[in-house]
């Protein structure tokens, strides 16, 4: 299979690696297609982009007219050979802010419906990547029905659909998990073996491989944040705390608990704390809550360990990366100290 090559960072790319597991996943839905709609969640940055850059590049290669869309970034990628469908995805990606993205991610739909209906096509594959961004929380039950419709109410008959979603927003995972409309399934950053392999090919990254590890979890969108900075962690642990709004009022109100969860994830899960605060956690995408059983069979490629608490992993909760936990960390201890 051709590995599909990746922007690392500007001016750097690297092929797609490792993730075998996740691409025999792929296969394996290529083989019997997808009852309902695979909602993928997961931390951001974890890789959820590049393994559908590649899932869409196997389901090519399988034999599917395959459309990947990416409405946040206005990116598409379409394999197929009917007369019209890449002319409209240029035309929507190129409306203004706020129009191309929506447009993006309902076209995405409509043109897997033509490619069944008015092309006849027997296998059709849609990959979406983070499209409850671009349509709104609001309406993300919405688009994944809309899914469910494709595959259940087609416009023709088909021999296989395989129809993929993918995001970092966790507070959608609640509003779709109380329907039955989707599968979901988390993906966790790389496993080691494979983050190595990545981390070989980044060059000029003067930095010990253990101590890259311990520092991003296997996360490669922390591992270029820090190859951008200059192996500055300073700058990246206070980009962290900008974006994710780790404000001195945020930390004072939930003190007591996130002084125990930075040492141990797992303390978020007793019974004791604040609905309020795990949706917050749950929100900035500081935490993954209510993690899967570590069974491989619920999982997109490999699960994490059981539990890691270096790495701010627990058998319930875990944060997202390293570098999240050391974030909310600083913040606590600077104001502590009265600064």
């Amino acid at each position: 299979m051709r590995r599909v090559k990746l922007s690392f960072v500007r001016g750097l790319e690297v092929e797609f690696i490792d993730r075998e597991r996740a691409i025999q996943q792929v296969e394996k839905l290529a083989g019997e297609g997808t009852r309902f709609p695979i909602v993928v969640f997961g931390p951001e940055g974890c890789g959820k982009t590049a393994w559908l850059k590649q899932a869409v590049e196997a389901l090519r290669e399988l034999g599917f007219e395959a459309i990947y869309v990416d409405p946040l970034r206005r990116d598409f990628i379409a394999y197929t050979d009917a007369d019209d469908v890449a002319r409209r995805l240029v035309e929507a990606s190129s409306e203004a802010i706020g129009v191309a993205e929506v447009k993006l991610a309902t076209l995405a739909i409509d043109l897997a419906k033509e490619l069944i209906g008015k092309w006849r096509k027997r296998r059709v594959a849609v990959l979406v990547d983070e499209v409850f961004q671009a349509v709104g929380l609001e309406k993300a039950e919405i688009y994944v029905k809309s899914l469910l419709g494709l595959i259940e109410y087609p416009p023709a008959s088909y021999e296989k659909i395989v129809a993929v979603v993918a995001t970092s927003e966790g507070m959608t995972r609640s509003r779709i998990g109380r329907h039955r409309w989707a599968l979901l399934r988390p993906m966790w950053n790389m496993s080691r073996k494979g983050f190595e392999k990545l981390y070989e090919k980044i060059p000029g990254l003067k930095l010990e491989f253990e101590y890259a590890w311990r520092l991003t979890g296997g996360n490669p969108d922390i591992l270029a944040k820090l190859y951008l900075a200059r192996l500055n962690i300073d700058q990246v642990v206070a980009e962290l705390i900008r974006s994710k709004e780790i404000t001195l009022s945020f930390t004072e109100k939930w003190r007591k608990w996130l002084e125990k969860a930075v040492e141990d994830p797992d303390a978020l899960w007793s019974a004791d704390t604040p609905e309020e605060l795990v949706r917050e956690l749950t929100a900035r995408n500081l935490i993954v809550y209510n993690m899967y059983d570590r069974d491989p069979w619920f999982w997109i490629d490999e699960p994490p360990p059981e539990k890691d608490p270096e790495l701010g992993i627990g058998k319930q909760v875990a944060w997202q990366t390293p570098l999240h936990k050391e974030a909310v960390k600083r913040v606590l201890k600077k104001y502590s100290s009265g600064e």
